[in-house]
């Protein structure tokens, strides 16, 4: 591992030198594509130093171990910079685990109401509404593609964009169903019912991500429904992809006109595919399709909110949290935070087997 820290410093130095170079920026792609590069491996070279640093204080203090008036004070400091360069060799594990090539992209959420007639749309919509709170703390925009309303404000389906670097690192972890134990708003008695809704996160793919054939699509387009201004109801500007070999349908109402829904859904489209390509890789390397922290198939149950305990539970790492209000207003980065670690630790014994 060393070794390969070494490199990684020696390429970290490359690029500030390249960095401060006068003609750097006459290509602004390649300039991009380094400094991202750069920014990548500048936490990893901190740790390394710091790692250094603590090897160096230990040497130090072992040296001056043969002092009697010294001693005491300087098992003190060999005690202190062990512990610190055993956190930072654990650190630096974490660190060189190799990176999902998606983390860094924006992501694509549908949510779908589930099992609980109206009250499972409820919950559809208050999720909806959880992400658009966290989107909108961690600086990402929501862009809506496909929105259909119940009549009692409830969400049908939801499909949107979550537009921010990093988004697809913490919102995959949200794939799967989710569970609510609540009082509807519809329920005149007071019982507590238990409805669910399922969320599916897709790193957001461009076109040329994925090799697209124009005669396997096929296009409709139709008129929107529901809120989006006048113009909803007089141009046929909604548009539906149907992807003829895989039998996958998208669909865009949002925009005002033809070619935004239709670029949306190629991009849908596009995500999809590349999903369904990653999961026939993966259950080929593997031999099934099983669950694990992050990568949970839609169809597990991953978390309840449960609001007359006022708690929401995490049931893949068994984390408990009782506040549910907060969570539901878009505090999600101490499941998220909790979702990542163990997925980290995951990923860390599965490379040292």
């Amino acid at each position: 591992m060393l070794n390969k820290l070494q490199a990684v410093a020696s390429r970290y130095e490359e690029l500030c030198f390249k960095s401060q170079q006068p003609d750097f920026y006459a290509d602004p792609k390649l300039a991009a594509r380094l400094l991202r590069e750069k920014s990548d491996l500048e936490p990893i070279v901190e740790a390394y130093q710091d790692y250094n640093r603590a090897c160096r204080d230990m040497e130090d203090a072992q040296e001056l171990m043969g002092d009697p008036d010294m001693k005491e004070l300087c098992q003190e400091t060999f005690a202190d910079a062990r512990d610190r360069r055993d956190a930072l060799y654990e650190k630096l594990q974490i660190l060189l685990l190799p990176k999902d090539p998606n983390d860094e992209k924006s992501v694509i959420v549908e949510i779908r109401g589930g099992v609980g007639g109206e009250e499972s749309a409820l919950f559809a919509h208050s999720l909806f509404r959880m992400y658009s709170m966290y989107a909108a703390a961690k600086g990402w925009t929501v862009e809506l593609m496909n929105y259909s309303e119940t009549e009692l404000g409830g969400v049908k389906e939801a499909d949107f964009i979550l537009n921010g670097r990093g988004a697809y690192s913490r919102m995959k972890y949200e794939s799967g169903v989710h569970r609510v134990q609540r009082v509807p708003e519809t329920e005149s008695g007071g019982r507590v019912h238990t409805s669910t809704a399922t969320v599916a996160v897709l790193p957001e793919m461009e076109e040329v991500d994925v090799q697209l054939n124009p005669a396997d699509i096929e296009m409709q387009v139709y008129r929107a429904s529901g809120a989006g201004g006048q113009h909803v109801n007089k141009t046929s500007s909604a548009v539906r992809l149907i992807h003829r070999p895989s039998g996958i349908v998208v669909a865009c109402q949002e925009e005002r006109s033809q070619v935004q829904n239709r670029e949306k859904c190629m991009r849908m489209l596009a995500s999809k595919l590349y999903e369904i390509e990653k999961e026939r890789q993966s259950s080929e390397v593997t031999g099934l399709r099983r669950s694990q922290v992050g990568t949970g198939m839609r169809n597990e149950r991953i978390r309840t909110y449960n609001f007359p305990q006022g708690r929401v539970t995490d049931h893949r790492i068994g984390l408990t949290l009782y506040r549910i209000d907060a969570v539901m207003d878009g505090d999600l980065d101490e499941l998220i935070n909790a979702l990542a670690t163990a997925d980290q630790a995951e990923k860390l014994k599965s490379a040292q087997n």
